[in-house]
């Protein structure tokens, strides 16, 4: 079999949504961590490489015991040149949670993998974590981890897509 090319570099960036009002949970917000990056040689098979990204909630105020949850939703990987992976690329494998700060520890009810859905433009969000009621009070970190299909027939170049993450009230 030959290879087009030798390399893909995917770029990931990320967006940060609080889809809470104000006065919903007091206070609740989400603050993520670097956007992360991940390359694969290619070899002519799929492959499935992973990326995580580390997230802050905080959830505090007169309202806390609500329970939250996390959202995913993203735009299609693309290349710029017309190549892209399918909308179906990207699964939550897992999910970790961090130290609980001031807090309790959230109590997750989700099971994995959970597909991550794309498009042009990004679809509607998919739950990715929560925290049931009474639980996730103060600061606590969650890192999902994220599979990404590299097709085996894809083009070398630099792949981006961009994560939409969101805290919402409720679990």
């Amino acid at each position: 079999m030959t290879l087009r090319k030798s390399l893909v570099a995917l770029a990931i960036g990320i967006t940060s949504a609080l889809a809470a009002t104000a006065g919903a949970l007091g206070s609740l917000t989400l603050t993520p961590g670097a956007a992360p990056t991940f390359s694969v040689t290619l070899t002519g098979a799929d492959q499935t490489p992973t990326y995580s990204v580390a997230l802050t909630v905080a959830n505090g105020g007169s309202t806390k015991n609500g329970g939250w949850n996390l959202t995913i939703t993203s735009t299609t990987f693309t290349n710029g040149s017309g190549q892209t992976f399918p909308t179906s690329a990207s699964s939550v494998t897992a999910v970790a949670v961090g130290a609980c700060a001031g807090s309790v520890c959230p109590t997750n009810s989700i099971a994995y993998p959970v597909g991550v859905p794309a498009g042009s433009p990004a679809p509607a969000a998919v739950k990715l974590f929560n925290a049931a009621l009474s639980t996730g009070t103060g600061t606590v970190t969650v890192t999902p981890t994220v599979g990404t299909t590299v097709p085996g027939n894809s083009y070398a170049g630099t792949y981006a897509s961009t994560l939409t993450l969101a805290v919402v009230a409720g679990p």
